[in-house]
């Protein structure tokens, strides 16, 4: 393809790491060293996949666990806990989230993946020891401090989006075999670990519950919250020792970034992104966060236990629900796969919606319908946002769009969050409010496939293939400035030694 002479493309573009035909290794490593370079790197690739699963099974226990505890703190603080601070538990996680999307999307494309990933840990560990400390001088006041708490995990929560979203997709594309079952290997690393998380966290509330003799005691939800504390700190070790990945090595992007360009280019598939998980975030995480909520209102009689047990019994559907969304991305592919989850997810939603009294009157069909609701959603957008988020963009800006497109997200699970109690009451009776919860998921549901279908793109899955477009797009727009980071420098400050 000829590029319009311009500038002189030599001057244009500097490639600091692509080694030349008679030196097969990076500057600073000799022919020796190039074994130990690959294990390094293998080691590496494996280690970010298993580490973004973990990390993000935290934040699915983290932002379901505050859902089962809002059974409690009624009973325990009847005076504080009101309707509004309810809602703000929820949403100042959420809303935490949303600001360290944006925040680490954009530092891990400036300063690397493995550097975002440490700091998006540290937020997160602070922000659990404040929620789980919390006191006040009223309960309030506690629970203010538990929301500040929430704020602040949910920014290193946030964090670790777009970092484990970019580190799977990449480690992913180490060979050729990865290459092709990417679709099921980032399905698993990032929302069946999430949604194991949300399962997660009521076996755990069930299990506290039962060592507490089902009493009602502050206990209990300082003890769930307090174990959110294990995995994060436990996972610092790990994510101190890896590297960043061959394609960011390859193609960093740390000074001159042409967002206008960059914006003209991409404004699509940055739309359609960001909407889809937009529409997906606010149906799933109310039905998620709330399902104890609902269940209770069907099924008034049954204890704090049973309402718990039937909440995390409706979670587990999500699970196979991700499975299958994996292994159809590397068959159907991943707008067709997120598409039909999109529109399946409607379809049921308007059935119980329409069709609840007959459901209702055999209770156990609905808990099944409604996990199989919720499992339609992770069966497509559930799995799709992530990897679509991923691959819709070149490597030196895929940190940037794919925090964005999980902060729009976000926002829409914080909206979702915010208005699905209010929905609710606003119905003359909790059957009627339940109703409308479905039959309007099921409409945001709708929209949300025919973003999908219209604004994602499909892209092969080299990434190497759109980030050589992307390099030469910018050398037709006149653009000069520099690709590549320095794996030299980066050795240096690991526990690995090449």
């Amino acid at each position: 393809m000829a590029v319009p002479n311009k500038f002189t493309p030599d001057h244009a573009i500097v490639d600091k790491t692509n080694p030349s035909e008679d030196r097969p290794v990076p500057d600073g490593f000799d022919s020796v060293q190039e074994g130990e370079l690959q294990r390094v790197t293998r080691v590496s690739s494996v280690l970010t996949v298993l580490v973004s699963g973990l990390a993000l099974f935290s934040d699915g226990y983290n932002a379901q666990i505050i859902g089962y505890m809002n059974a409690l703190f009624p009973v325990l603080y009847k005076g504080a806990f009101s309707s509004t601070i309810k809602t703000r538990l929820s949403n100042s996680y959420l809303i935490g989230e949303i600001f360290g999307m944006l925040f680490f999307g954009y530092t891990i494309d400036k300063l690397g993946r493995r550097t975002g990933i440490i700091f998006a840990t540290l937020f997160l560990v602070l922000g659990i020891v404040i929620a789980t400390a919390a006191h006040g001088t009223s309960q309030l006041g506690m629970f203010w401090m538990m929301i500040v708490g929430r704020g602040v995990a949910g920014f290193g929560a946030g964090g670790e989006y777009p970092t484990c979203g970019t580190g799977s997709a990449e480690a992913a594309d180490e060979s050729q075999y990865v290459r092709r079952r990417r679709g099921i290997l980032v399905a698993i690393s990032t929302d069946f670990s999430i949604d194991l998380g949300f399962v997660i966290a009521g076996i755990v509330a069930l299990i506290v519950l039962a060592a507490y003799n089902e009493r009602t005691s502050p206990g209990v939800w300082r003890i769930c919250f307090g174990l959110r504390f294990v995995i994060p700190v436990s996972l610092f070790f790990f994510r101190i020792r890896i590297i960043d990945s061959t394609q960011y090595r390859k193609h960093a992007m740390k000074h001159k970034i042409p967002y206008w360009l960059i914006i003209k280019r991409y404004w699509r598939p940055m739309l359609g992104t960001s909407l889809a998980w937009f529409f997906y975030n606010f149906v799933t995480y109310p039905f998620g966060i709330f399902s104890s909520t609902i269940i209770s209102q069907l099924n008034p009689n049954d204890s704090l236990v049973q309402n718990v047990g039937y909440g995390t019994v409706v979670n587990c559907f999500y699970l196979p629900g991700c499975i299958v969304g994996g292994l159809l991305m590397d068959r159907i592919g991943r707008k067709q796969t997120m598409t039909l989850g999109f529109f399946c997810w409607a379809a049921l939603g308007f059935i119980i919606g329409g069709a609840l009294a007959p459901i209702q009157s055999v209770f156990p069909l609905f808990v099944v319908l409604y996990g199989i609701f919720n499992s339609f959603g992770e069966m497509g957008p559930g799995v799709a946002t992530f990897l679509c988020g991923a691959e819709s963009f070149p490597t030196p800006i895929r940190g940037h769009f794919l925090g964005l497109a999980a902060a729009v997200g976000k926002a829409g699970a914080a909206i979702g969050t915010e208005v699905f109690t209010p929905i609710q009451n606003s119905f003359p009776s909790d059957f009627k409010g339940v109703q409308a919860v479905f039959i309007i998921g099921a409409a945001f549901a709708t929209v949300g496939g025919i973003i999908s279908w219209t604004l994602i793109p499909n892209r092969e899955k080299e990434l190497d293939s759109e980030d050589e477009r992307f390099r030469m797009y910018l050398e037709s727009n006149g653009y000069v400035g520099d690709f590549g980071a320095s794996l030299a420098q980066e050795l240096k400050s690991t526990t690995y030694k090449v």
